[in-house]
């Protein structure tokens, strides 16, 4: 699939919160919120931009969190890789009823429920036009889905990586209780690890330094935002 001149990056790894396809409930789905990212990515795949997707598992049980209140921290982990599963076979629903072609790859083999990822097949999804739901993390315990989103956005030679938040981007201070916090529309890798901004985990941060990756953070409910990021129009953060 060619390049479209109108666009800056051709191959995109976006990064989806869990708790964004539960909408105003925190837990479970709101289908109508999760029909809207579709058709917004929807419109995206028509560019001709080929799209891989991870999804946290945080709207169904986040393994750190409950691993604190005594359960062994790797099943923990483990549990929560089978909730970025099922929040991929139901994105994957609602994108195929809006008729985007969609694969959901496993890290952890269920070959009833989904492919397992080989890295080949899924490029070979993407140059197809498919969208690719990486699910199940890295596979391992102890790993973030942002570091599964990187892994895989490495792996698959992604231009960029666009994480969608629920804010305009990177602040000083977190904009929800803090009203004079101030935006980033750039900053680098290395400012993000040295004043800890909660944007990515540090692993997730240190393997896009060391592989040149850049990272648009922006605020998935803003109107055609990643539209706009992949045209290259000024939208959220960018971190390089």
């Amino acid at each position: 699939m060619s390049r479209a001149p109108s666009l800056a990056y051709r191959r995109i790894l976006l990064k989806l919160s869990g708790e964004a396809l539960a909408g105003d409930g925190g837990h479970g789905f709101d289908f109508e919120t999760i029909a809207a990212y579709a058709r917004a990515l929807k419109e995206v795949v028509a560019t001709g931009v080929q799209v891989g997707l991870v999804i946290g598992g945080g709207n169904i049980v986040r393994g750190s969190q409950i691993s604190k209140l005594g359960m062994d921290r790797v099943s923990a982990d483990y549990m929560g890789m089978l909730g970025t599963v099922i929040n991929a076979m139901a994105f994957q629903d609602i994108m195929e009823r809006e008729g985007v072609d969609t694969r959901v790859m496993t890290a952890i083999r269920m070959d009833e429920l989904a492919e397992p990822f080989i890295r080949r097949r899924a490029l070979r999804h993407l140059e197809k036009g498919r969208v690719v739901i990486f699910a199940a993390g890295t596979g391992n315990p102890y790993f973030s889905t942002d570091t599964a989103a990187v892994l895989r956005g490495i792996q698959m030679k992604a231009d960029v990586i666009i994480k969608a938040t629920s804010v305009d981007g990177i602040y000083s201070a977190d904009p929800k209780t803090t009203p004079t916090a101030r935006r980033f529309a750039k900053i680098s890798y290395k400012d993000v690890m040295k004043k800890e901004l909660a944007v990515m985990d540090q692993t997730a941060i240190t393997l896009c330094k060391e592989n040149q990756l850049p990272i648009i953070v922006l605020d998935i409910n803003a109107p055609q935002a990643v539209l706009k990021a992949i045209r290259g129009e000024r939208v959220g953060t960018l971190v390089s």
